[in-house]
């Protein structure tokens, strides 16, 4: 095989890792493993109560990200090259004990800082407390470990979602992370709800706004030791590797094909003309690896940052896929599916809650109702409850389009090896989306819902049998419709059925 830089960089490594137990960091850990040759993987996980660092191994080498892997490299291959450190960002010194954090200083080369809270929802207090100080104490271990060679942040695409076409740098914020860090300390949990909105200023929510100072940490120690800063956009299923469709995520439209597959999910809110910006999760982990191979050999004077996006390289738009969005679920029925999966966008929220009503509330209440009777677990109802609160502070990232300008990206791919190129690949320009969706629609079914792709048999039996339901309730559900119109108007069947019926079905179709 041809001689690999960024594999020769890596061989012999230790690498510091936060976050990795989410689905960035353990899709990370695969690939180190897989295709270079570090020696050890400190990993800085939150204790949890009663559990064992051995424990805890356990539980990680049990994602399905590692399941290629233990077979080709054999079963020792990931507890042989990682050690468990117990801590926690949000707290002081990262909660490391004494000897822990000596072993990072004497022993790392490569800190790869992944670990933040992705909660728009979440309070001013706890996203400083993780996105702004969990950095600072990052960059404070740095400046103390021994052999650093670089450190490698990741950030987000959307720290600049104020602005349409953001370019890859640092732009001024109006606020400083002291004054910031001094306002959360010092106010009451009521008096800092008040004061958020001014805060943020022009900032979307806590999260941008936090991450977005985030940036200025690692930036600020660039005379200290090295650093690269990569903004992913919307991270989605892996596109080739470490299996084509693989995810463990919930977010973005893995969680709506989740919802559809089931038939839960009968509805969207989605303009299907705006850019979405979507990013496969190993293009982002490619992206990690080079940028901090990239800071470590060429020590550069600046931070530099790297959009991990596709809306300026190969724009994905809704309407491209929505004339085969049920075909693909029908290719790849659950045969735990509660309903016959069928999903329609809709380009407002207005028109999205009106056929949400009919679509997703009265299935919700009547499943729910024969989950109590039968004693299973009423679930329906009280997950459209937190979709609807949570579209409103989703809206603008629903109906906003964001062109992130990713040219620097480009370049540097440009730079590597053909050999680097294959083994780190960054170029999403070849990938067409429609197939691209058909292998996340199947990783959706295997990996979220844990149908396995022997069962596909079964549920295209089962897709067959709700097919027939679906067109029976609709059918009923019509009629009844049609009489109570009879009924009020004073009218009669044969008198309604060219002018009211066809209404009814015109006016269903549009919902």
């Amino acid at each position: 095989m041809a001689a690999s830089q960024i594999k020769d960089f890596y061989k012999g490594k230790n690498i510091f890792l936060t976050g990795g137990s989410g689905f960035v960091g353990v899709c990370l850990i695969e690939k180190l493993i897989r295709c270079t040759e570090v020696n050890k993987i400190y990993l800085l996980l939150r204790p949890k109560k009663g559990k064992a660092a051995s424990e805890r191994l356990d539980e990680l080498e049990k994602n399905s990200v590692f399941t290629e892997l233990l077979k080709d490299k054999g079963p020792d291959c990931v507890r042989s090259r990682i050690c468990i450190l117990s801590g926690d960002v949000g707290e002081e010194n990262l909660g490391l004990s004494t000897a822990d954090r000596q072993t990072i200083i004497d022993n790392v080369h490569i800190v790869f800082h992944s670990a933040a809270t992705l909660d728009f929802e979440a309070n001013l207090r706890t996203t400083v407390t993780i996105n702004l100080l969990g950095t600072r104490r990052i960059v404070q271990l740095c400046k103390q470990i021994r052999h650093l060679e670089a450190l490698l942040h990741v950030s987000s695409a959307y720290v600049n979602s104020h602005m349409l076409s953001p370019e890859e740098k640092i732009y001024p914020i109006p606020r400083d992370a002291d004054e910031v860090i001094s306002l959360v300390q010092s106010s009451t949990d009521e008096e800092l709800d008040l004061k958020t909105p001014s805060t943020l200023g022009e900032f979307l929510n806590t999260y941008t706004f936090t991450k977005a100072l985030a940036e200025r940490e690692v930036v600020s120690s660039i005379s200290s030791f090295p650093s690269t800063i990569v903004r992913p956009s919307q991270i989605i299923a892996a596109w080739k590797e470490p299996v084509p469709g693989w995810t463990i995520s919930k977010n973005g439209p893995q969680g709506f094909l989740m919802g559809a597959l089931k038939g839960v999910v009968r509805r969207l809110p989605v303009d299907r003309s705006v850019i979405a910006d979507y990013i496969p999760v190993d293009i982002v982990i490619n992206g990690m690896i080079v940028g901090a191979w990239h800071a470590a050999t060429t020590k550069p004077s600046e931070t530099p940052i790297f959009h991990l996006t596709s809306s300026t390289c190969n724009p994905f738009q809704w309407h491209n896929l929505a004339s085969v969005m049920d075909s693909l679920m029908h290719r790849y029925p659950l045969k735990g599916a509660v309903w016959y999966p069928t999903l329609k966008l809709h380009p407002s929220l207005f028109m999205f809650r009106l056929s949400a009503l009919i679509f997703h509330w009265i299935p919700a209440y009547i499943l729910d109702t024969v989950a109590r009777v039968t004693g299973g677990r009423p679930i329906l109802v009280r997950m459209h409850t937190n979709i609807g609160r949570s579209l409103v502070r989703l809206e603008p990232f629903i109906f906003t389009e964001w062109k992130f300008d990713n040219k620097r990206t480009m370049v540097l791919y440009d730079s590597l090896s053909d050999n680097d190129k294959k083994l780190f690949d960054l170029d999403i320009r070849p990938m067409v989306w429609i197939d691209f969706f058909d292998k996340m629609a199947l990783g959706v079914r295997t990996y979220l819902h844990n149908e396995n792709p022997s069962s596909l048999p079964a549920g295209r039996k089962k897709d067959k049998v709700l097919k027939l339901l679906n067109y029976l309730i609709q059918s009923v559900f019509i009629l009844l419709l049609w009489t109570a119109v009879t009924a009020v108007s004073g009218t009669t069947y044969s008198g309604t059925m060219f002018t009211v019926l066809p209404s009814l079905i015109v006016a269903l179709s549009v919902l």
